[in-house]
């Protein structure tokens, strides 16, 4: 089945391996599968949002309203980025906490209670660590993963959704990175 999938490289840098992932599923789903794509490092936009989620209205920028017009337009989001310290990077963060607004996104009904706004789609977190994935899972709980799965994505209306956890990606063997490479285009020709 034809998927719309928006995929979103979460990477600040020009060249990494995330970019590298990102190719890679997008080589394997084009021609599957329609394709839109978000290089963070590349939208012109103020990742802090200001006053929070206040009375004042902080306008959005022109990169942001295309972002939320493309998450609107998807099936499926792919999300790759780097775990720094333990959760993604400090731009990813102001970008979700600039275009994953309420009455966009989400939408509280009461004291406990929201509407999940963009439902009916899924997602899959491709994310890297330069430290072993024992110490993710154990230590940090899944660190920043469950946090974007749980606190992000699923409470979105997102579902499912599916995580991809590449450990030591800069002390494994370029073969291994090329396997990992394969894998990430077989999952972008399926659209998982």
């Amino acid at each position: 089945m034809k998927k719309r999938i928006l995929i979103i490289n979460g990477n600040n840098k020009s060249q990494s391996f995330c970019k590298a992932i990102a190719d890679a599923y997008q080589d394997g789903a084009k021609e599957h599968h329609e394709i839109r794509r978000i290089d963070i490092r590349t939208l012109h936009f103020n990742p802090v949002l200001v006053e929070g989620y206040t009375q004042h209205k902080q306008e959005l920028e022109e990169d942001l309203v295309k972002a939320q017009q493309d998450i609107l337009w998807c099936s499926h989001i792919v999300l790759v980025y780097p775990t720094w310290w333990g959760q993604m990077p400090a731009l990813l963060k102001g970008f979700f906490d600039r275009a994953f607004l309420p009455r966009f996104a989400f939408s509280y009904t009461g004291k406990f209670f929201w509407k999940r706004l963009l439902r009916g789609r899924s997602a899959r977190i491709i994310t890297t660590t330069s430290g072993p994935r024992w110490f993710y899972q154990v230590v940090l709980f899944g660190g920043g993963h469950r946090v974007v799965k749980y606190l992000l994505f699923r409470f979105c209306g997102f579902f499912p959704v599916r995580i991809t956890h590449l450990s030591w990606v800069d002390k494994v063997s370029d073969k291994k990175r090329k396997k990992w490479l394969e894998k990430i285009n077989r999952l972008g020709t399926k659209g998982a």
